[in-house]
């Protein structure tokens, strides 16, 4: 299904983080899963590892977009050309603010609302946290302005020591109520797209595999798991409730895989259950995805994450699931069929039995994607409700962290 228009109504405009199929694939099939219409940039337009996205050329890309619903934006992608590029670019804020002019007026020039993030950078690839301090507290006047309808403040990737925490902390205080501060990055604009095409209410029940430990404080996000669950519901659109509720979110983060299967297969009988597995980053845990697969409930589900750190796996499950309900049904399918085979297959077999055989180095060859497509394909058909075969693989940003696939619906 082509990203560029889904759905056939009026348009919903989605700029993302950079070109990274987390980034733009994903959070284009969560929005499009009822059938709205999105438009995305097409890759080449968006940023890299190595490159940031054109500004101009990706302004004109906006400018030529239908003003008929809401604009989803990262603003780090304009303001700097992508996620990479907020850490590094010499950009002045005074610069980076210019970029971002167009997006200050466009609710008074559209009539259109503007759904917003940027982020704090991490350490210690961060060379100017002044600058984007500073248009960090640009952007939340705007908000406060009314000029962006919601905005959303994350800090990306903070290991122990990173002012990222104690920056956001201070920004919240004096944040007006359309501003949210809390960790998180590429799941953002995901949790935004549930937020404008999912604004009806819904409660979520969270449950953990391990309770005692969902309690400690996570490397990447400086907060406890519990508190980050709270802030991706939140920041979904979900209330958080203790009893029964429209959702239940089931997180194994760590314990016996099996038992965890066997509790995710008995929620199912009465629940919407969506499972994000965040016992270890970027990787999902192969026993609990096998016994939830053999017990046949991995069809059954609202959403799965298993692909990143914690807050990604939490904010693109929750997301997912607000859209899930009311989702045309062969677009929720093959959603969690890609889910599936990105988080648990990729992440979880394919990954490491590529590196096992090629260099980290020499992973952007044709040698590298020939052997991807080699060992993935082993995987499948793969069936969820429908069955679904592979017929391309990719290594976008030629590293093994991420891939880029085709997955085909049987008839």
């Amino acid at each position: 299904m082509p990203l560029a228009l889904l759905g056939a109504a009026d348009a919903q405009t989605l700029l993302p983080l950079d070109s990274r199929p987390a980034t733009r694939v994903l959070p284009a099939l969560i929005g499009g899963l009822r059938g709205d219409a999105l438009r995305v940039p097409d890759a080449a337009l968006l940023g890299t590892a190595a490159r940031g996205a054109d500004p101009a050329a990706l302004g004109a890309w906006l400018d030529a977009q239908p003003r008929t619903g809401p604009l989803i934006v990262s603003l780090d992608a304009l303001a700097y050309g992508g996620l990479v590029q907020s850490r590094t670019s010499s950009l002045t804020a005074q610069e980076a603010l210019a970029r971002l002019e167009p997006l200050r007026t466009w609710t008074e020039r559209t009539g259109q609302p503007v759904y917003a993030f940027i982020t704090l950078p991490r350490e210690p690839d961060a060379t100017d946290r002044a600058r984007n301090l500073e248009v960090v507290r640009a952007v939340i006047g705007w908000a406060r302005e009314g000029r962006l309808k919601e905005l959303d403040v994350t800090w990306d990737d903070a290991l122990p020591g990173s002012p990222a925490p104690q920056e956001g902390a201070a920004l919240a205080k004096d944040a007006p109520a359309n501003v949210r501060v809390y960790p998180g990055a590429d799941e953002v604009l995901s949790m935004l797209t549930a937020r404008a095409l999912a604004p009806e209410a819904a409660t979520v029940r969270v449950e953990y595999s391990d309770p005692a430990a969902a309690k400690q404080v996570m490397k990447y996000e400086g907060i406890p798991l519990t508190q980050s669950a709270a802030n991706h519901a939140q920041g979904s659109g979900f209330q958080v409730v203790d009893g029964r509720a429209d959702l239940t979110l089931y997180v194994f983060n760590g314990g016996d895989p099996r038992r965890a299967a066997l509790r995710v297969s008995s929620l199912l009988r009465a629940d919407k259950v969506a499972v994000a597995d965040v016992a270890q980053v970027n990787l999902g845990n192969p026993r609990f995805w096998s016994d939830l697969r053999t017990l046949r409930q991995h069809a059954n589900l609202q959403a799965l994450a298993a692909w990143g750190t914690p807050g990604n796996n939490l904010g693109t499950a929750l997301a997912h699931a607000k859209l899930a309900r009311g989702a045309d049904p062969v677009r929720q399918d093959a959603l969690l069929a890609r889910e599936f085979a990105n988080d648990v297959i990729y992440s979880s077999e394919v990954r490491a039995q590529l590196r096992r055989l090629i260099p980290e180095a020499q992973l952007n060859t044709p040698q590298a994607q020939a052997t991807l497509m080699r060992l993935a394909g082993g995987f499948f058909p793969l069936r969820i409700g429908d069955t679904y075969t592979l017929s391309g693989a990719a290594l976008p940003w030629g590293r093994s962290f991420e891939w880029d696939f085709t997955l085909d619906q049987q008839p």
